[in-house]
C-alpha cells in the first residue's frame, strides 16, 4: 500500500520530492493534544521541528487523492521534510463554471468534481486525474502548444471569462516577496532548538538563584536574537525592493480591443502590445509580431543589447518544421521577465506583440528568486562533525547526570537541589555561547571580504571556500580581456587563400563580398545615437569604417513591412563619381552613384548553432545576398566543398594555436524569384546551404596581466585549475599554455566523441592536440619513455563531445574530468553539468566566471564568485568589484581562515565546556559547585571575551600547498582535544587533591564556614556580625583552588588553540587577542597575591598566600606541559594518536576519503590509461544476463 501511494512531483527536477498522502485522526489529535498538556508544550515544539513526526502522529495513511495532507521528502542528499494542507479550489456546484477554462487546462482538470491543489515554496501543485499525481502548472508550455499554433490560436487574445478562470490557476501575475512581521521573525527565530535549550537553563539557574548569570545569558539571547531579526529583516527587505521595483506596470491587452491593464491581471494565454519606447517586461511571453532590442543583464549578466525577433510560423503545410514552443530553444524569440525592453520595431498597422507564456514565480525572474527564498541547505561536513561532537557531550553531560543524582542521593540531599543540580550540569556541558562563538570568525572574515572589494550574499559559504582545490574559470572577460582586438583578415578566391592582411578598411575591397559581410553579418543597433551589440560585432564593423542607419519610427510608419537597417561606406572609401551631364535627372544620378546594402532579414546568433545569418540587399539590384558568419568549422560545413581551401585545416589550426579567436565568413547569391515577402518565411536551414566560402576574421583576446600570476599561485598550493568556455577547442587550449593552466612540457589529449549513428554505436577518438598527424608516427617511442610521463596529459573536449560521453559513457566521465583542463564550446547548461560531474568525485569546486552565461555554474559550485556587479549576482555567492581572477586566491585564503578560526573555536568552547564539567564534577563530591559569580566572570570575561578576539588573526598572506582539515572527526584533531582535557584533568585533580593536605586546610561544614572563618579572623571582629553564612558552601578552599586553577587553563588552552601559521596571520600580531590574555592574566595574579575585599567578596573566593604560589606553579607547569605538547610535539603526536586510533578502529589498510584520490590511484595501475592518440573507445550495449567486463560500459580498440 505505502509502496503504491508513493508518488514523486517535479521528477527530475532539482527539487524532486517523494509525496504520500495523510487523512487527519481525530482521536490521534485529541492524543496528542494530551500529551503537549502533559509535556507542558514541549511535545508541541518537537512535533514542529519534525514535521514527519507530526503528520505521523496527528494523521492517518491514505491514498494522494484523498489526502487532506501531504508530506513530502526531497530526495537530494538532505532528505528535508515538508508539510503542506491540501486544498479545494471548486466544488461541485461551481464546475460548471470552468467549462471555458477546461479548453486550455482540461490535461489538469480532467473534469473532476473538485479541483485539489497544494501550496509550497511559492508554487501551486493541482491533482491531475489522467496521471494520478500532483503537476506544476507552469504556462502556456504546458500544452505543448506549437510554433504555428502560438500563431494561429493564441494571437488575438483571450476574452474576459478565459481571462478570469486562468487567474483562478495561475493566480496574479506577480513574484510576491512578502516581508514577514516582526512578530512573525520573533517567534520563528525563539523556536530554534538552541535558544529553547537557553531559556530552560534560564529557569534552571533561576531556580538555583544564580540571577546575575542568567540574567547575562538572556542579555546575550536578546542581543543575538535582536541581531538576526535585523539581518533577516533586511535582507527580505533589500529582494523585495529589488523585485518590487518594476513588478507591476500598466500594460496593453489585447481583448475584444486593446484595453489598458495592471500587469498583476496577465495570465499565460494573454497577448500582450510592448510600448515602442521600451518597458521592463512582468512575465515571460514570445514575440508574435515585430522585433525588440532587450537588455537581458539581470538574467545573464551580459548588458549587450540582444536583438529578440517574432516567433516563425512554419504554416500548417510545414509540419516538419513546426516545433513544439519551448523557451529555452525559443529564446531568441522569447522575452522573459524582468529584462528591459529598451526598443521595438514594428510594421504599420501593426504593433508589436507577444504572447503570455509564464506569469509569476514561474517565469525566469520567478525562478531565480524562488531559489533565492529557498536555497539548498549547505552541506559541509564541520557542520555535521559539529553535531555529533555536540552529542558527544551530551552523552558526557548524561554520564554527569547520573553522577550527580547518585552522589546526592548517597548524601541525603533534598530532592529539590538533587533535580536542580543534576540539570545543571547538562547545561555546563552543552555551552549557551557555542553558535555565537562560531559565527564570529565567519562575520569578521566577511568584513575582511568586504574591505577587498569582495562581497558576500550566503556567509556559510565562506568556510566551504577554504576547502576549494579545484577552480574553473571562463574564459572570455575572465582570463582573458574583454574587448577583442582585429589582429587582420584572409580572405579565399578561387578556393585559396590570400595572404594575411591587417584590415579591411581600403578602397579595393569596399565593394567585395568579404567586407560586405562584415558590414552587414551583425546584430548592431543604434541607442541614443551610438552602436551597441556584441563585442565582437562592433569590432568587426568598426573595422570596416562604414556607417549604419537605421529607419526612424515616422519612416516605418510609412511602410507595409519593417525599413530595413541600412549600411554604406564612408565617401572616401568609395571611387571618384563620374561628372553628371546636364540633362540627368538629380535623383536618378544619385540612386545610381549610392553604394548602400540594406539588411532585409536577420537569424540571430545562435550558441547552439554556432552562426548568424542575414540577407541583405544591394541598393538598385533585384537579387539578394545571404552572408554567414561563424565559427570556422561550421561556416565551412555549410560552403561548397571547391570553395573551400585544401589547407583550411592547417590555416585554422596555426592561428588557433597562437590564442586567436578566428571568425569564417561565407556568401551566397539568392534566387531572382525569392522575393521580399517569401524571405521572411523562408526556413533557416535552407537559406544556410550551398554558401560560397569567404574568408577568416581573426581577432585577438589578450590575457588579463593578472592572469597568469594568480594560475601559477594556485598551481603552487596544489589547487587545480579548468577552463570552461564557448570559445573553439584549438584557441582555449592555446590561451590555456599561455596562461600556464598547461605546463608546456604536458600533453594534451582530446576527445572527440560521436553519438550512435547508422546502428554503429557512440565512440571516441583520441587525438594530440599539438599537431596529431606527427604525434602518431612518435606514439611507439613514448611507451618507452618513464612511466611518470603519462601523469603529466590534460584532456580537452567540446561541449558536443561531453554531451555524448555524459550520455553514453557515464562510467568513463569520472575518469575524464579526473585529468579534464579544457571544455571548449560549452553550452551555460553544460557548464552546470560539468561543475556537477566535478562535485560527484568529491572535489570542492570554485568557478570564476564574468555572469555572462555561468549564473547556473556560479550558483551550483561550492564558492561561484562572479566578476560582473549586475543584477545576475544576486545568483552568485561572491560578487568582486576587482574585474579580474586575483580575487579567487583571496577568496580561498579568507577561507581557510575562517574555517581554521572555526575549528580553533570549536575546541575552545568543547575545552571550555568540559574544564567546567570537570571543575564541577569534583566539587559535587565535597557538596560544593562554582559560585554565581564565578560563573559569571568565566564566561562573560575569559571565555566571551576570548572566543571573540581569537577569531580575529586575519588571513595568511599567501596561498600554501597544504590544506585545511575539512572535519573535526579525524585523528589529528581529536587526538589534540583528548590529550588537552587528559591534561586539563591531571592538574585539577591534583589541585584538589593537594590543597586538602596543607597544614592550615579545614574541611567545610555550615556549621564550622572554614574560609569564612579563617576570612572574619583575618578581617577582624566587627564583620563577624554582618557576615552572611555560605549555605551553598561556595567559599571553600577546594573551591577557590579549582577557580583560579580552572581560569588559567582556559587561557592557556585559548593560546593553545589558537593556530596561526600557515592559514592565519600568528597570534602575536592580533593585538586584541594579546591585549586581552595579558590583561586576564595579570588582574588573575592581582586578586592572587593582592586580595581585594570587594572582589573576593564578588567571587567568593579565599585562600592562603602560599597556596597562591603554588597554584602559579600548577598554572605555569600546565602552561609550559600544553605548550611544549602543542608546539614542539604536535605533529608526530597527532600523527601517532591518529595512527593508534585507526588501529583501534580497525582500519589496517588506508583509502583514500575523497573519491577523485581513490579513481587516480585505480588509474595509476591501469595499464590502458590515459588512451593512447592510436585508439577508439566504442560504447558497447551489453546482453541481458550478460554484463560487461569489469562492469564497463566500453571498450578500448586500437585504430586499423
Amino acid at each position: 500500500m505505502e509502496k503504491e501511494e508513493l508518488k514523486i512531483v517535479n521528477k527530475d527536477e532539482e527539487d524532486e520530492m517523494e509525496l504520500q498522502g495523510y487523512r487527519v485522526c481525530r482521536w490521534r489529535v485529541a492524543v496528542v493534544s494530551l500529551g503537549v498538556l502533559c509535556t507542558g508544550g514541549f511535545l508541541l515544539l518537537l512535533l514542529y521541528w519534525m514535521p514527519e513526526w507530526c503528520v505521523k502522529a496527528t494523521c492517518t495513511r491514505t491514498t494522494v487523492r484523498e489526502a487532506e495532507v501531504v508530506l513530502l521528502q526531497s530526495t537530494d542528499d538532505f532528505k528535508r521534510w515538508f508539510l503542506a494542507k491540501v486544498r479545494v479550489m471548486l466544488r461541485k456546484a461551481q464546475i460548471k463554471k470552468v467549462s471555458a477554462l477546461v479548453i486550455f487546462a482540461n490535461i489538469f482538470i480532467s473534469f473532476s468534481l473538485q479541483i485539489r491543489y497544494f501550496t509550497l515554496h511559492s508554487t501551486k501543485y493541482y491533482w491531475n486525474d489522467e496521471v494520478h499525481n500532483f503537476e506544476v502548472l507552469t504556462g502556456l508550455e504546458d500544452r505543448e502548444v506549437t510554433c504555428s499554433t502560438v500563431h494561429s490560436e493564441h494571437s488575438t487574445g483571450l476574452t474576459s471569462n478565459q481571462q478570469e478562470y486562468r487567474r483562478l490557476f495561475f493566480g496574479v501575475n506577480e513574484i510576491a516577496v512578502k516581508v514577514p512581521s516582526v512578530f512573525k521573525l520573533l517567534i520563528k527565530e525563539v523556536l530554534n532548538p538552541f535558544y529553547i535549550f537557553q531559556l530552560f537553563s534560564v529557569i534552571l539557574w533561576s531556580a538555583d538563584e544564580y540571577y546575575y548569570y542568567a540574567a547575562a545569558i538572556v542579555f546575550m539571547s536578546v542581543i543575538s536574537i535582536a541581531t538576526s531579526l535585523y539581518t533577516i529583516k533586511k535582507q527580505y527587505v533589500t529582494l523585495h525592493d529589488m523585485v518590487s521595483a518594476h513588478s507591476i506596470v500598466r500594460v496593453s491587452v489585447c481583448r475584444a480591443n486593446i484595453e489598458e491593464a495592471l500587469s498583476t491581471d496577465l495570465v499565460p494565454g494573454d497577448v500582450m502590445v510592448i510600448p515602442s519606447n521600451g518597458t521592463i517586461m512582468p512575465c515571460d511571453a514570445v514575440l508574435i509580431s515585430g522585433t525588440c532590442i532587450v537588455n537581458e543583464s539581470m538574467l545573464t549578466g551580459e548588458s549587450v543589447p540582444v536583438t529578440k525577433t517574432n516567433l516563425p510560423n512554419p504554416g500548417e503545410g510545414d509540419k516538419e518544421g513546426d516545433a513544439a514552443y519551448s523557451m529555452e530553444e525559443h529564446k531568441r524569440h522569447t522575452l522573459f521577465c524582468g529584462t528591459h525592453v529598451i526598443q521595438t520595431r514594428f510594421y504599420s498597422g501593426e504593433l508589436v506583440k507577444a504572447v503570455v507564456v509564464r506569469t509569476g514565480f514561474s517565469t525566469a525572474k520567478g525562478q531565480l528568486v524562488r531559489s533565492i527564498l529557498y536555497p539548498k541547505p549547505t552541506d559541509f561536513k564541520l557542520y555535521r562533525d559539529a553535531y555529533l561532537f555536540l552529542l558527544c557531550l551530551v552523552a558526557i553531560a548524561g554520564i554527569g547526570f547520573v553522577y550527580s543524582i547518585v552522589l546526592s542521593i548517597m548524601n541525603n540531599v533534598p530532592a529539590k537541589t538533587i533535580i536542580i543540580e543534576s540539570l545543571d550540569i547538562i547545561t555546563i556541558t552543552v555551552p549557551p555561547a557555542l553558535p555565537a562563538a562560531m559565527t564570529a570568525g565567519i562575520v569578521y572574515a566577511q568584513r575582511r571580504l568586504k574591505r577587498i572589494g569582495i562581497f558576500c550574499i550566503s556567509p556559510q559559504r565562506i568556510n566551504i571556500c577554504g576547502q576549494l582545490n579545484l577552480v574553473c574559470f571562463d574564459k572570455t572577460g575572465t582570463l582573458t580581456e574583454d574587448g577583442l582586438d582585429l589582429w587582420g583578415v584572409q580572405r579565399v578566391e578561387k578556393g585559396t587563400f590570400h595572404l594575411s592582411e591587417e584590415n579591411a578598411y581600403k578602397d579595393t575591397l569596399v565593394k567585395s563580398q568579404f567586407v560586405a559581410c562584415m558590414a552587414t553579418c551583425h546584430s548592431l543597433t543604434n541607442i541614443d545615437g551610438k552602436l551597441s551589440g556584441d563585442p565582437l560585432d562592433l569590432k568587426m564593423f568598426e573595422a570596416t569604417g562604414w556607417i549604419l542607419e537605421e529607419a526612424t519610427e515616422e519612416e516605418t510608419s510609412l511602410h507595409n513591412r519593417i525599413m530595413p537597417t541600412v549600411v554604406r561606406p564612408p565617401k572616401q572609401l568609395m571611387p571618384p563619381e563620374p561628372v553628371m551631364s546636364p540633362e540627368q535627372d538629380m535623383e536618378l544620378y544619385d540612386l545610381s552613384s549610392a553604394y548602400e546594402i540594406g539588411i532585409v532579414r536577420q537569424f540571430p546568433f545562435s550558441s547552439a548553432l554556432q552562426r548568424m545569418c542575414v540577407v541583405a540587399r544591394l541598393l538598385g539590384e533585384k537579387r539578394m545576398d545571404a552572408y554567414l558568419k561563424g565559427a570556422p568549422e561550421v561556416v565551412a560545413s555549410l560552403c561548397k566543398k571547391d570553395t573551400v581551401p585544401e589547407d583550411f585545416a592547417e590555416v585554422l589550426e596555426d592561428y588557433t594555436k597562437q590564442g586567436f579567436r578566428v571568425i569564417a565568413l561565407a556568401h551566397r547569391r539568392l534566387e531572382s524569384k525569392l522575393t521580399w515577402h517569401k524571405v521572411q518565411n523562408v526556413n533557416r536551414d535552407q537559406m544556410e546551404a550551398n554558401m560560397e566560402f569567404l574568408g577568416l576574421i581573426i581577432m585577438q583576446n589578450k590575457l588579463k596581466a593578472e592572469t597568469s600570476g594568480v594560475l601559477q599561485d594556485l598551481r603552487r598550493a596544489h589547487i587545480r585549475t579548468v577552463m570552461v568556455t564557448g570559445d573553439n577547442m584549438l584557441t582555449a587550449i592555446s590561451v590555456a599554455r599561455d596562461c600556464g593552466m598547461i605546463p608546456p612540457q604536458d600533453q594534451v589529449i582530446i576527445a572527440d566523441a560521436l553519438p550512435p549513428k547508422d546502428g554503429q554505436a557512440a565512440k571516441i577518438t583520441w587525438r594530440y592536440a599539438d599537431n596529431p598527424s606527427k604525434h602518431v608516427g612518435k606514439a611507439p617511442r613514448l611507451e618507452v619513455r618513464d612511466p611518470w610521463w603519462w601523469d603529466q596529459y590534460h584532456f580537452a573536449m567540446s561541449g558536443k563531445s561531453f554531451a555524448v560521453i555524459t550520455e553514453h559513457f557515464q562510467d568513463l566521465l569520472q575518469k575524464l574530468v579526473l585529468h579534464g583542463t579544457v571544455f571548449a564550446r560549452m553550452a551555460p547548461d553544460q557548464k552546470t553539468e560539468l561543475i556537477e560531474a566535478l562535485q560527484s568525485v568529491d572535489y570542492f569546486v570554485g568557478m570564476c566566471g564574468d555572469g555572462a552565461n555561468d549564473c547556473g555554474a556560479l550558483k551550483r559550485a561550492h564558492g561561484g564568485i562572479s566578476l560582473s556587479e549586475l543584477e545576475a549576482s544576486v545568483a552568485s555567492p561572491f560578487t568582486s568589484r576587482t574585474p579580474n581572477i586575483s580575487c579567487v586566491p583571496s577568496l580561498i585564503r579568507e577561507g581557510r581562515a575562517a574555517l581554521i578560526t572555526s575549528f580553533c573555536v570549536f575546541k575552545f568552547m568543547a575545552l571550555y565546556s568540559i574544564i567546567q564539567y570537570i571543575s564541577v564534577t569534583l566539587l559535587y563530591s565535597i557538596l560544593s559547585n562554582l559560585g554565581d559569580f564565578q560563573f559569571l566572570f568565566i564566561d562573560i570575561a575569559i571565555i566571551l571575551l576570548v572566543v571573540f578576539t581569537m577569531s580575529l588573526n586575519p588571513a595568511w598572506k599567501e596561498l600554501v600547498s597544504r590544506r585545511p582539515p575539512s572535519g573535526l572527526i579525524s585523528g589529528p584533531l581529536l587526538f589534540s582535544v583528548l590529550t588537552q582535557i587528559l591534561i586539563c584533568l591531571g592538574f585539577q585533580t591534583i589541585a584538589f587533591l593537594w590543597v586538602r593536605h596543607q597544614a592550615w586546610y579545614h574541611i567545610w561544614t555550615p556549621q564550622s564556614d572554614a574560609c569564612n572563618s579563617s576570612l572574619r579572623a583575618n578581617l577582624g571582629p566587627e564583620h563577624n556580625s554582618s557576615e552572611e553564612r555560605d549555605d551553598h558552601n561556595i567559599k571553600n578552599y577546594e573551591n577557590t583552588s579549582l577557580f583560579y586553577v580552572s581560569s588559567f587553563q582556559y587561557l592557556i588552552v585559548a593560546i593553545v588553540f589558537s593556530k596561526g601559521k600557515p592559514f592565519r596571520q600568528p597570534s602575536y600580531k592580533n593585538w586584541p587577542f594579546v591585549v586581552s590574555c595579558i590583561g586576564l592574566y595579570i588582574f588573575m595574579f592581582f586578586i592572587m597575591f593582592y586580595p581585594v575585599s570587594a572582589i573576593d567578596e564578588f567571587l567568593e573566593v579565599s585562600g592562603q598566600n602560599e597556596w597562591g604560589i603554588f597554584i602559579v606553579f600548577f598554572a605555569v607547569s600546565f602552561a609550559l606541559f600544553s605548550l611544549l605538547l602543542s608546539c614542539c610535539f604536535q605533529g608526530g603526536i597527532d600523527l601517532w594518536g591518529a595512527k593508534c586510533l585507526s588501529w583501534l578502529c580497525c582500519r589496517r589498510r588506508k583509502v583514500p576519503k575523497a573519491r577523485y584520490m581513490h579513481l587516480a590511484q585505480e588509474l595509476s595501475v591501469d595499464p590502458d590509461w590515459p588512451p593512447k592518440p592510436t585508439t577508439t573507445t566504442e560504447a558497447k550495449h551489453p546482453l541481458p544476463g550478460n554484463p560487461p567486463e569489469n562492469g564497463s560500459s566500453y571498450q578500448i580498440m586500437a585504430d586499423s
